[in-house]
Protein backbone atom coordinates (compact mmCIF):
# COMPACT_ATOMS: atom_id res chain seq x y z
CA UNK A 1 0.00 0.00 0.00
CA UNK A 2 2.68 2.32 0.73
CA UNK A 3 4.74 1.82 -2.88
CA UNK A 4 0.99 2.94 -4.09
CA UNK A 5 0.81 5.90 -1.99
CA UNK A 6 4.57 6.70 -3.36
CA UNK A 7 3.57 6.15 -7.07
CA UNK A 8 0.59 8.01 -6.98
CA UNK A 9 2.14 10.75 -4.94
CA UNK A 10 5.03 11.00 -6.96
CA UNK A 11 2.77 11.39 -10.36
CA UNK A 12 0.79 14.19 -8.76
CA UNK A 13 4.11 15.74 -7.76
CA UNK A 14 5.40 15.82 -11.68
CA UNK A 15 1.74 17.04 -12.94
CA UNK A 16 2.04 19.84 -10.22
CA UNK A 17 5.60 21.27 -11.46
CA UNK A 18 4.63 21.12 -15.19
CA UNK A 19 5.96 24.93 -16.26
CA UNK A 20 3.49 26.89 -18.29
CA UNK A 21 4.46 28.79 -21.09
CA UNK A 22 3.12 32.56 -20.72
CA UNK A 23 4.14 35.16 -22.35
CA UNK A 24 4.96 37.32 -19.18
CA UNK A 25 8.72 36.15 -19.28
CA UNK A 26 8.90 38.26 -23.08
CA UNK A 27 7.46 41.65 -22.02
CA UNK A 28 9.40 44.74 -22.40
CA UNK A 29 12.11 45.84 -24.43
CA UNK A 30 14.70 44.21 -26.30
CA UNK A 31 17.14 45.67 -28.58
CA UNK A 32 20.53 44.31 -30.40
CA UNK A 33 22.16 44.31 -33.77
CA UNK A 34 21.67 42.76 -37.01
CA UNK A 35 24.09 42.10 -40.13
CA UNK A 36 24.31 40.38 -43.30
CA UNK A 37 24.43 42.64 -46.65
CA UNK A 38 23.85 45.52 -43.98
CA UNK A 39 24.28 46.06 -40.43
CA UNK A 40 22.65 47.87 -38.17
CA UNK A 41 20.63 47.85 -34.69
CA UNK A 42 16.91 47.23 -33.68
CA UNK A 43 14.80 47.47 -30.57
CA UNK A 44 11.40 46.09 -30.00
CA UNK A 45 8.66 46.34 -27.29
CA UNK A 46 6.61 42.86 -26.83
CA UNK A 47 3.04 43.97 -25.34
CA UNK A 48 1.56 41.77 -22.84
CA UNK A 49 -0.95 40.61 -25.57
CA UNK A 50 1.85 39.07 -27.88
CA UNK A 51 1.85 42.28 -30.19
CA UNK A 52 5.79 43.77 -31.44
CA UNK A 53 6.39 47.34 -32.57
CA UNK A 54 9.53 48.29 -32.68
CA UNK A 55 12.39 49.71 -35.50
CA UNK A 56 15.43 48.70 -37.62
CA UNK A 57 17.83 51.45 -37.88
CA UNK A 58 20.38 50.98 -40.83
CA UNK A 59 24.24 52.30 -40.16
CA UNK A 60 25.22 52.19 -43.97
CA UNK A 61 21.79 54.14 -45.59
CA UNK A 62 20.58 55.72 -42.19
CA UNK A 63 16.99 54.51 -43.18
CA UNK A 64 14.62 53.46 -39.96
CA UNK A 65 11.85 50.76 -40.75
CA UNK A 66 9.34 49.85 -38.82
CA UNK A 67 8.93 45.85 -37.46
CA UNK A 68 5.13 45.11 -36.22
CA UNK A 69 4.32 41.47 -35.68
CA UNK A 70 3.69 39.08 -33.16
CA UNK A 71 5.48 36.58 -30.16
CA UNK A 72 3.92 33.23 -29.01
CA UNK A 73 3.77 32.36 -25.75
CA UNK A 74 7.11 29.90 -26.47
CA UNK A 75 8.90 32.97 -28.17
CA UNK A 76 8.66 32.62 -31.48
CA UNK A 77 8.80 35.67 -33.60
CA UNK A 78 7.37 36.60 -36.69
CA UNK A 79 6.88 40.36 -37.90
CA UNK A 80 7.60 42.60 -40.71
CA UNK A 81 9.78 45.15 -41.82
CA UNK A 82 8.26 48.38 -43.34
CA UNK A 83 5.17 49.37 -43.75
CA UNK A 84 3.72 48.02 -45.71
CA UNK A 85 5.55 45.15 -45.37
CA UNK A 86 8.68 45.44 -47.23
CA UNK A 87 10.12 42.10 -45.58
CA UNK A 88 10.57 40.08 -42.78
CA UNK A 89 11.94 40.01 -39.02
CA UNK A 90 12.18 36.15 -37.61
CA UNK A 91 13.50 33.71 -34.99
CA UNK A 92 13.00 33.37 -31.15
CA UNK A 93 13.04 35.13 -28.37
CA UNK A 94 14.46 32.93 -25.09
CA UNK A 95 13.61 33.10 -21.41
CA UNK A 96 17.26 33.21 -20.47
CA UNK A 97 16.37 36.97 -22.10
CA UNK A 98 18.02 35.87 -25.32
CA UNK A 99 17.34 36.65 -28.80
CA UNK A 100 18.41 35.32 -32.34
CA UNK A 101 17.10 35.17 -36.12
CA UNK A 102 16.84 36.23 -39.66
CA UNK A 103 15.65 39.62 -41.34
CA UNK A 104 15.22 39.96 -45.56
CA UNK A 105 14.46 43.40 -46.81
CA UNK A 106 13.52 43.54 -49.89
CA UNK A 107 12.95 47.78 -50.29
CA UNK A 108 15.10 49.21 -51.48
CA UNK A 109 16.45 46.79 -54.43
CA UNK A 110 18.81 44.59 -54.42
CA UNK A 111 16.87 42.80 -51.72
CA UNK A 112 19.32 42.53 -48.19
CA UNK A 113 19.30 39.94 -46.03
CA UNK A 114 21.24 38.18 -42.94
CA UNK A 115 21.20 37.43 -39.28
CA UNK A 116 20.32 39.33 -35.95
CA UNK A 117 21.34 38.95 -32.29
CA UNK A 118 19.77 40.63 -28.64
CA UNK A 119 18.73 40.53 -25.90
CA UNK A 120 15.90 41.64 -23.10
CA UNK A 121 17.13 45.02 -21.57
CA UNK A 122 13.94 46.25 -19.77
CA UNK A 123 10.13 44.98 -18.57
Amino acid sequence: MKKIFLLVFTVFLFIGCKDEDTIYDFIGTWAGTYSGTEKGSWNIVVASDGKVTGTLDSEQTTENYYISGTLTESGELNATIGSPADGEFKGTLTRDKKGSGTWVNELPTPTRSGTWTGEKTSN
